[in-house]
């Protein structure tokens, strides 16, 4: 399926992209070749093949949710670039006072 300049721009201006002429006329091509591989796709009989979310089967990993000892204050901050009476430091934000 081949794809107009103009489809390329519209999809293009969708995404926020602004594509030189030279990438439009290689997106066009490749755009085209993409849609035209789901063409042959939409051409398979997939009416015995029962619909599925994953290939992988279901499961949950549950573990028991056992309280752990708490880690000291000066082991939180350890790692942090910055802190001060144990507590992180942050830059601010907000503008203002």
């Amino acid at each position: 399926m081949a794809l107009t300049h103009q489809q390329v721009k519209d999809i293009a201006e969708l995404a926020k992209l602004d594509l030189t002429d030279a990438e439009i006329d290689l997106y066009a091509e490749q755009l085209g070749d993409i849609l035209g591989y789901f063409e042959r796709l939409q051409e398979l009989d997939t009416a015995h093949i029962p619909p599925t979310a994953s290939v992988l089967p279901l499961r949950n990993v549950w573990r028991s949710d056992e309280p752990g000892q708490p880690l000291a204050p000066a082991e939180v901050i350890a790692n942090t670039a910055d802190s001060m009476d144990n507590q992180f430091r942050v830059s601010a934000v907000l503008d203002g006072e």
